[in-house]
């Protein structure tokens, strides 16, 4: 007998920790849900209320010359032939005035705008509007200053399994993207300029933080950076950093001890 009630509390304790433990997933995966359907909300708002348009070439529009030969079916003289974007910020302002810039990465989701706080933790689980949301929201690195560039620029977002923030991101891991040389632009538009920008790498590594330096002591520390990052990377893009280029680099998780990271280079831009 005290066998068989040894047994039953056994099993009614694991029967009690099952139903605990379904009842607290089910709570996240609720949780998950609303925080999800109400950050497509706030993305379908944006979409609705601000104006995205594209801008030829004016008296404004500065070419990044290279330094180096580049041949003439390289993809470069193409891209730097591609329209840049302007962004009203005027309604993005009003719902949050820290937004300090947008942008669009080709063959991906990613078409957001960007904000900037005095740390690197906040926008890991605020929103946009603010309010606490484990989706978080794009985030300029607290140490950049888009009106006065760094030598590299970061931006931070989740990795979403509904591919919303930088969860499109992985895309740029597969052959298809990868084999399409129009994907390899990324374009910025802030309240003071307008931006394209090449990539040049693009990697996962072991969470590290040694790509997410802003400046540098010399010209050579600089280029000594840049080509770590070009070493690092998944695909050849035949595409150099000089000690005079600018950086862009995006940074996400990837699993959950790794980062996904790109870089691009400075190739064209507009002043507002």
């Amino acid at each position: 007998m005290k066998k068989a009630n040894l047994k039953n509390l056994i099993s009614n304790i694991v029967i009690i920790l099952l139903i605990i433990c379904i009842i607290y997933s089910s709570f996240n995966i609720l949780i998950w849900f609303k925080e999800n359907k109400k950050t497509k909300d706030l993305q379908n708002k944006i979409t609705e209320n601000v104006q995205i348009k594209e801008t030829e070439d004016n008296e404004n529009t500065e070419i990044i010359e290279p330094n180096n030969d580049i041949q003439d079916d390289d993809p470069y003289w193409s891209y730097i032939k591609q329209n840049l974007i302007n962004v009203d910020f005027n309604e993005l302002k009003n719902i949050n005035n820290d937004v300090e810039g947008w942008i669009q990465v080709n063959g991906t989701n990613v078409n957001y705008p960007f904000v900037q706080t005095t740390n690197n933790d906040f926008y890991l689980d605020h929103s946009i509007d603010k309010e606490k949301n484990s989706a978080g929201w794009l985030f300029l690195d607290y140490r950049n200053n888009m009106e006065n560039l760094d030598k590299n620029t970061i931006i931070y977002a989740h990795n979403r399994k509904d591919k919303s923030m930088f969860g499109s991101l992985k895309n740029t891991l597969t052959k298809n993207w990868l084999n399409n040389t129009d994907n390899f632009i990324i374009k910025l538009s802030t309240p003071y300029e307008n931006t394209l920008w090449q990539i040049f790498s693009i990697y996962h590594i072991p969470t590290t933080n040694d790509y997410i330096r802003t400046n540098f002591s010399s010209n050579t520390d600089f280029l000594e950076f840049a080509n770590m990052l070009i070493g690092r990377s998944v695909h050849n893009f035949n595409t150099s950093v000089s000690e005079n280029d600018y950086i862009l680099t995006l940074s996400t998780c990837h699993g959950k001890t790794e980062k996904l990271v790109i870089h691009a280079k400075l190739i064209k831009k507009e002043t507002r």
